[in-house]
């Protein structure tokens, strides 16, 4: 017992018995350099297992989470001693995650410089700040009156490091960073942001033309980011077409959606006209004159012009994808979902495949429809 007490007093010096029993100790436990309180009342036999431990709101939060292992070592610990070093492992560990989770805060001119900085550009463009100035959200409109914005994730060794930046834009955007003592690094980004806004404009003049002029399928709503369009031709048929951000005017990759015999003499048109497309022209103008057809407008589509539901699931969209296997019969043209279509004809006894493509009749109208699986259906 005495070469316990004195191994016990060279381990935890600032822990000290209550008691003439020694059934009480109180005091504290240092791990890592700090000092933490906590109270241990032994029963009479001294054993551990019927220990009680009280600890300080701050040992409390630190072990949070580590309750039941630190219970165990009060069952299987022979004595005192043993425990006070097991807890004191537990508490390195639990530290240690807590350093991680958490890392230290940065130091004050951190926040007097940050501060100074968007006084310089504006309190006006700040949209968002959290509580710990780690997170900075700035708004900004171009030149046709659109409205951005940028996300910035700064680290605790700003301005010596750059921040991590959030935009919606369909490119990505790197920020050039040269690490400065002066307050000019945000003003930087912020300059960079107006840069590529600027240089994105004719992108969105494009996207946003069609998507006010005609009826967008898909994507339900555009993000800025967005490249492709599924634009609505009527007769249950649509184009996909895919902008290119750099140079949005010019001929985008285009895929025909429907019945062949829809979309066949759209494709001839394509491929005769294509040499009528001018980049000066807007996109949607550039289309119209090629494809020599008038996009109808989402309004002007009546329900039996454009069936959106899928014939066999009775709804639009199905896992992200929509209905664009449509019957090649005039009279009939209603869509599917392509998974649904497939199901559909592998259960018919008079269907048959080869390689990819399935032959069978149409759930609506009996007439021969054929499906080219892709990838999708997976």
């Amino acid at each position: 017992v005495a070469e316990m007490e004195a191994s016990l007093l060279r381990q935890c010096p600032l822990l000290l018995p209550q008691n003439r029993a020694k059934t009480v100790y109180e005091g504290f436990i240092s791990v890592q350099g700090r000092d933490f309180h906590l109270r241990i009342e032994l029963p009479e036999d001294l054993q551990m297992k019927n220990a009680r431990l009280l600890c300080s709101w701050q040992l409390k939060t630190i072990l949070n989470g580590y309750h039941q292992i630190v219970q165990q070592r009060m069952q299987h610990s022979p004595d005192l001693m043993s425990f006070l070093m097991e807890l004191k492992m537990v508490l390195e560990v639990a530290l240690k995650k807590k350093q991680e989770l958490c890392p230290p805060p940065p130091p004050p001119q951190f926040y007097s410089s940050l501060i100074e900085e968007i006084g310089i550009l504006g309190w006006d463009k700040l949209v968002f700040v959290d509580t710990c100035l780690s997170t900075i959200k700035l708004k900004a409109e171009d030149a046709s009156g659109r409205k951005h914005l940028i996300t910035l994730k700064l680290k605790a060794k700003y301005p010596a490091e750059s921040p991590d930046c959030f935009v919606d834009f369909p490119v990505p955007f790197s920020v050039s960073w040269t690490p400065q003592v002066s307050c000019s690094s945000l003003i930087s980004i912020y300059g960079q942001f107006l840069a590529a806004l600027e240089s994105l404009k004719a992108f969105w003049d494009v996207t946003d033309e069609i998507d006010e002029k005609t009826w967008v399928l898909e994507p339900e709503k555009p993000t800025r980011s967005a490249t492709a369009r599924r634009i609505a031709l009527g007769n249950n048929a649509s184009i996909h077409i895919e902008v290119d951000p750099k140079h949005p005017t010019m001929l985008p990759e285009c895929c025909f959606l429907g019945a062949d015999h829809v979309v066949k003499p759209l494709g001839i048109k394509l491929s005769r006209n294509i040499h009528l497309w001018d980049p000066e022209n807007s996109l949607l103008q550039n289309l119209k004159d090629v494809l020599e057809i008038d996009f109808p407008a989402r309004t002007n589509l009546e329900k039996s012009d454009f069936s959106m539901d899928c014939g066999i699931c009775y709804s639009y969209q199905l896992d992200g994808a929509i209905p664009d296997q449509v019957c090649d019969n005039p009279q009939c043209a209603q869509p599917f979902h392509q998974i649904c279509l497939y199901e559909w004809l592998r259960g018919l006894l008079t269907s048959r495949q080869s390689f990819n493509i399935i032959f069978g009749e149409c759930p609506y109208c009996s007439k021969p429809i054929t499906l080219k699986m892709s990838g999708r259906k997976s």
